[in-house]
């Protein structure tokens, strides 16, 4: 299981949580294909025990086989389901010591003519799972003192990008929601990781580059002056568990952009230096709600 110690503390009183992977029982959601199955290797080559969650599907099957792991089929556009899905494996294969927030679904549509129900879907799916997963998964890591929570956001939560609005707000939501919840949870062992990537040689990265003629000419512009290198999915997921084992609370690239991740930091900075001092209870409530 996941040793959960504390590490040296950062600035503000923040603490960095390393992780015992050997035994750590992680579960991956959208573990079937792209960045999920490579990540979904990288932990078990890690000694991690696997849960890969995704839709029914062969290739949720066949990596669940190839990790020695369990597969677990679920819809994370259906709330009932991302409200069951904690409970669930962890009634059937124990605890969780990591949660690894990857499921997600790009979006290329412009705004005027996006399909309304793609922007519901992408919301639920990008956004609303992962923020309801960690509120199942995290009371049971506080009370055992330890876990690990891995957020999938990506370079287009830095700024806005166009053709991909939606997914850009969701990608943005999921980075604030993970630096409010580094905040809150700074006094305990609980550690996160915000894992931001440009391009990932996937299915999903091929279905951005199939975009409307507008969207060709952004790539073009970005191309043109070498913004954006794609990246392998298994040197990414390597760096992923890296930075889970380490407890490192960020994974970037491609370095070119740094910047990009640099400015969105400085007002967190900001707010963490102002907080300095400042002990939270991630169990609090508001009065007359217990």
């Amino acid at each position: 299981m996941v040793a959960g110690g504390l590490g040296s503390r950062l600035g503000g009183g923040t603490t960095v949580a390393s992780v015992e992977l050997v035994g750590a029982r992680v579960l991956v959601t959208g573990g079937s294909k792209g960045i999920g199955a490579a990540l979904a290797r990288a932990y078990a080559t890690a000694g991690a025990h696997e849960v890969v969650a995704a839709r029914a599907s062969n290739e949720l099957h066949a990596v669940a086989a190839e990790v020695g792991g369990d597969a677990v089929v679920v819809d994370l556009t259906d709330a009932g389901a991302v409200e069951a899905l904690v409970p669930v494996v962890e009634t059937d294969h124990g605890p969780i010591d990591v949660l690894v927030n990857n499921a997600g679904m790009e979006t290329t549509d412009m705004a005027a003519v996006i399909d309304p129900a793609v922007v519901r879907a992408a919301t639920r799916l990008n956004l609303e799972a992962p923020m309801v997963l960690t509120r199942h998964v995290l009371p049971g890591m506080l009370a055992r003192g330890r876990g690990h929570l891995v957020f999938l956001s990506s370079i287009a939560g830095t700024a806005g990008f166009p053709t991909m609005a939606t997914y850009s707000a969701t990608k943005a939501g999921v980075s604030n929601f993970v630096r409010s919840l580094r905040l809150e949870l700074k006094a305990t062992p609980i550690g996160t990781t915000t894992v931001a990537p440009g391009p990932v040689a996937t299915r999903m990265w091929d279905a951005v580059e199939a975009t409307s003629p507008s969207g060709r000419k952004v790539l073009a512009r970005m191309n043109l002056v070498r913004m954006l290198p794609v990246a392998d999915p298994d040197r990414l997921a390597r760096r992923v568990v890296r930075a889970t084992g380490r407890g490192s609370r960020h994974v970037r690239t491609p370095r070119r952009l740094m910047g990009n991740f640099l400015f969105a930091e400085a007002a967190q900075r900001l707010t963490e230096g102002l907080l300095i001092g400042v002990r939270l209870d991630p169990s609090d409530t508001r009065p007359g709600t217990r």
